[in-house]
């Protein structure tokens, strides 16, 4: 989605390695053209455009960290504003691969301030600028949907709890009086017993009946 600038002849002082890698990085083969960057490299660690070079064909590995060292090497070694500008151009799409949308932003102004006339760094500006837009609209949205739900879940638990109405307090329970225990034995014994004042108060009746009906003879 953002344009990577290669670079592949602002010297007529390349090495053999160098154009050997050029050649093997057009053919798309990316892992082949950084080998013999490193060829370059190894013979004049110097080279802009070994550096530069190697940078790109890291970043198509997606060695983005390897690739952004190489394009700050390659920009130590050069004064020329076009190569300074695509060295940030290059700079500004690591930053992107990672994820880094204002760094990738400060890149690609510099590259502009050093090449203005640059379309294709004011190109990935843009989509930067746009990619960033949408991220920071969509926090917005985020902390406001938080907020919403806070606000919510506060008015909710109001709701269930107002502040002013006093707590109630829970009901006190009287004591359970528990009922006597008793056993079999004991229950068969008390009705034993109310059997037995029964028959007592029975037998007292009788008596008391039968002590009635005598008759006492007088003296006349």
């Amino acid at each position: 989605m953002f344009l990577l600038v290669p670079l592949f002849a602002f010297s007529q002082k390349e090495s053999d390695d160098v154009r050997a890698g050029n050649k093997m990085y057009k053919n798309k083969k990316f892992t082949e053209a950084e080998i013999e960057y490193r060829k370059a490299l190894q013979k004049n660690s110097k080279s802009f455009e070994a550096n530069f070079n190697l940078g790109n064909s890291l970043f198509r590995q997606e060695k983005y960290k390897d690739a952004f060292e190489q394009y700050k090497n390659s920009m130590s070694l050069t004064e020329d504003k076009q190569r300074v500008a695509s060295g940030f151009h290059n700079l500004g799409n690591t930053f992107m691969a990672g994820g880094q949308l204002q760094e990738a932003i400060e890149a690609y102004k510099m590259a502009l301030k050093n090449n203005p006339k640059d379309d294709e760094t004011r190109y990935n500006l843009a989509y930067a600028q746009s990619l960033l837009d949408k991220q920071q609209q969509n926090q917005q949205n985020q902390s406001n949907q938080d907020k919403n739900n806070e606000k919510d879940q506060n008015k909710n638990q109001d709701q269930e709890n107002p502040e002013n109405e006093p707590e109630k307090k829970p009901e006190e329970k009287q004591p359970e009086q528990q009922q006597p225990q008793m056993s079999k034995e004991n229950a068969q014994q008390i009705l034993d017993a109310l059997e037995q004042d029964e028959k007592d108060a029975q037998e007292k009746a009788k008596r008391a009946q039968r002590r009635s009906g005598r008759r006492v003879e007088k003296d006349w």
